[in-house]
């Protein structure tokens, strides 16, 4: 009687957990702002003219393009309508997002074009923005753009030996911010590093990653080297590329930072790191006095059909949100017939899984599996009141974009969320037409007080 008493009482435990981890909050929109995908700024008056234009190396073959607008854009087989390279510097898609408390906020440009390869005529930036949600605009109040004067990088940048070293997206992949009273945290993928940038946007520090005691680095990592000869080894590298940080929360007190990987860390044996089945993805602490990491960590499990986080800030000392995310894009009434067969005028694999998340991490569960209290599904936003400017349908509004890549707290009852346009190469709004950076302003008040 006792075992089945305590047979009982675990299933429960099991089945309250599950429901938990699965329990949908609703969202309401009450905002939207749009800045058009093709938002075209130009490159600081000292920068060299190797960054007057961009997107010259996207070639199949990395040739130089040397012709404004002659590698046309595209979204798998699917035309998005642009074509590089452009004339200056795109603004395009923002990879994360901070609520400054004034009602504006910093967020910061990906790193390019996709990749190390293609982005080094790319001009890494941070933004200071504001939304209009009445309008439906978004005002850029101030840009940023990054630079290593002091030759902090630990490795030889792109423009090493130009008199302004501005960073390009060949030298590091920003993908989360934190603005601070003396400047900037930045979270990055191709290290992975943790950089640290003054009011000027002047690169400060830089700090590896290690978890455990071992080095984490991703094949994008400047440290690596092909060995000579064909026969050796290859070097050593623990993450897919791609998955270095793409979160990148602050505690409130200021005190630490944690940084959340994309993807997960390959084990010693080749397979991904896990916990209870479930693909894991690494939460690091970082002593911001102390400089250091701290040894501390957490196990965020994916649900199933997530294949990456998208951004991720506290809600308060022990609570966060994290945008977790398929790879699909588009509406599944859109969907190709034949996902291997894609075709110009569907998408190749809708998306299923764009969910926003409230977790909880604490003292308890360090080391071990961050509790998911819940989420709320990007691809069903209650919209009763008709605030969208584009996408969704009657009543409802979506986000069915392959990266959703901004999350941040407003208010105690909002929360704003933004899009990763990857410009000019996504489109998932539209089969035809590269994405526009979408922002919206959600009501969740119960989703934020969930416990």
């Amino acid at each position: 009687m006792l075992r089945l008493l305590l047979s009982t009482v675990a299933v429960a435990a099991i089945s309250t957990s599950v429901l938990a981890d699965e329990q949908v909050f609703t969202a309401k929109l009450a905002g939207q702002a749009i800045l058009p995908a093709n938002t075209i700024i130009k490159a600081p008056d000292d920068a060299p003219e190797h960054l007057r234009t961009s997107g010259k190396f996207s070639t199949p073959d990395r040739k130089r393009a040397t012709e404004l607008g002659s590698v046309p854009g595209k979204d798998g087989v699917r035309p998005t309508g642009l074509a590089l390279p452009f004339d200056g510097q795109p603004v395009q898609g923002f990879s994360g997002i901070k609520a400054v408390g004034d009602g504006t906020f910093w967020t910061l440009s990906d790193n390019g074009f996709g990749t190390k390869l293609n982005s080094s005529d790319a001009a890494l930036m941070i933004h200071h923005v504001g939304f209009d949600w009445e309008n439906g605009t978004v005002e850029r109040l101030q840009t940023i753009f990054l630079s290593d004067p002091d030759r902090k990088a630990p490795f030889p940048i792109v423009l090493e030996g130009a008199d302004t070293r501005y960073l390009t997206g060949a030298d590091f992949d920003v993908e989360s911010i934190q603005p601070v009273a003396d400047g900037f945290w930045i979270g990055e993928e191709f290290g992975p590093y943790l950089l640290k940038f003054d009011r000027q946007g002047r690169l400060v520090e830089v700090f590896e990653t290690t978890i455990e005691g071992e080095a984490v680095r991703s094949p994008d990592n400047p440290t690596l080297a092909l060995p000579a000869n064909p026969t050796a080894k290859n070097p050593a590298f623990n993450l897919k590329r791609s998955g270095g940080y793409e979160g990148l929360a602050m505690s409130k007190d200021g005190s630490k930072l944690y940084g959340l990987l994309e993807g997960p860390r390959y084990m010693a044996d080749g397979a991904v790191e896990a916990i209870n089945g479930a693909t894991a993805l690494r939460v690091v602490e970082f002593d911001v006095d102390g400089r250091k990491w701290t040894g501390r960590s957490w196990l965020y499990p994916l649900a199933e059909g997530g294949e990456a986080i998208g951004d991720f800030n506290m809600i308060d000392e022990n609570t966060a949100l994290v945008i977790e995310r398929d790879n699909g894009a588009g509406i599944a009434a859109k969907a190709c017939a034949d996902a291997n067969a894609p075709q110009p005028d569907c998408f190749a694999r809708a998306s299923k899984v764009k969910r926003i998340y409230k977790i909880e991490m604490n003292d308890g569960n360090a080391g071990k599996a961050v509790r998911k209290i819940g989420y709320i599904d990007l691809l069903n936003i209650a919209d009763p009141d008709d605030k969208k400017r584009q996408g969704g349908g009657d009543g409802f509004y979506d986000m069915p974009f392959v990266t959703i890549e901004n999350v941040d707290v407003v208010d105690a009852t909002h929360i704003v969320v933004g899009n990763d346009n990857n410009l000019p190469f996504s489109a998932g709004r539209a089969v035809d037409k590269a994405d526009d950076n979408e922002f919206v302003l959600l009501e969740v008040g119960e989703f934020l007080a969930a416990k």
